[in-house]
């Protein structure tokens, strides 16, 4: 009768439990609006580490690249008068060393122009050279051409200052050319168009005659005078230099 009793008053108890027990769960459940389920980055859209601004202190003290020494020598020099005379525009090179004996100039200077006429091509060589060349173009060389009524506006140079010797032959003397007395004319260019080639033109009418007369006035202001006639080696160009030779220059 007492077990009858006590499964009785358990079987009230449990049916009165499940009748108060709320319709959703106690555990508490995240809200939105409180926590969202998916918490947005706080990363910034870009790195934060300092950057160098243009015009910083920092930036301007890094130093920049350096120019190649070559270029700053060619940007800091101009062609102007050189020798001490304005006629004669070039380059003061300084002193030139050979690589064999006996050649190098001293105090060399490059020419582009003398009295108002170019070289096609710069040439090397000394002072007393250039001095030399620049007089014999004032004055030999502008009688000579007369009879083409044009001045001469250009010269074709073959050669300069060229550490070799004479005709580039083994166990010759050093060329003038090595001691930078020297310059070798192809050709005169004319302000008209005209064009006078030694190797078109040496014993040819009236521009030969001119070759001819060009070949004599530079005998005497320079010690030596080559041209067609002297050699193979000289059939199309004159050479000139300043030499000093016993008894008087020397003309072929």
């Amino acid at each position: 009768m007492r077990l009858k009793t006590g499964l009785l008053a358990l079987l009230v108890t449990v049916t009165m439990a499940q009748a108060n027990a709320p319709y959703t769960s106690l555990r508490p459940v995240a809200r939105e609006d409180v926590f969202p389920v998916a918490l947005p980055t706080f990363a910034p859209d870009r790195s934060l580490r300092p950057m160098l601004r243009p015009g910083s202190a920092y930036a301007s003290a890094r130093p920049a690249p350096k120019q190649p020494e070559t270029v700053r020598r060619a940007t800091s020099t101009r062609v102007g008068r050189v020798c001490g005379d304005r006629k004669i525009q070039g380059l003061e090179i300084g002193n030139v060393p050979g690589k064999l004996p006996g050649c190098g100039i001293r105090n060399a200077v490059k020419v582009y122009e003398v009295a108002g006429v170019k070289l096609s091509t710069p040439a090397s060589m000394n002072c007393d050279t250039a001095k030399t060349f620049k007089s014999w173009v004032e004055g030999g060389m502008a009688r000579a051409v007369r009879p083409m009524r044009s001045e001469v506006e250009e010269l074709k140079i073959v050669a300069g200052y060229s550490c070799r010797t004479r005709n580039h032959k083994p166990g010759a003397k050093i060329s003038e050319h090595g001691k930078g007395k020297a310059i070798d004319i192809a050709e005169f260019r004319f302000e008209n168009g005209e064009v006078i080639s030694l190797i078109d033109h040496w014993g040819s009418g009236r521009k030969g005659r001119v070759l001819r007369d060009l070949h004599k006035s530079a005998c005497g202001p320079f010690g030596t005078v080559l041209g067609p006639e002297s050699d193979r080696h000289h059939r199309d160009h004159f050479h000139f230099d300043t030499a000093n030779h016993r008894g008087g220059a020397y003309c072929r």
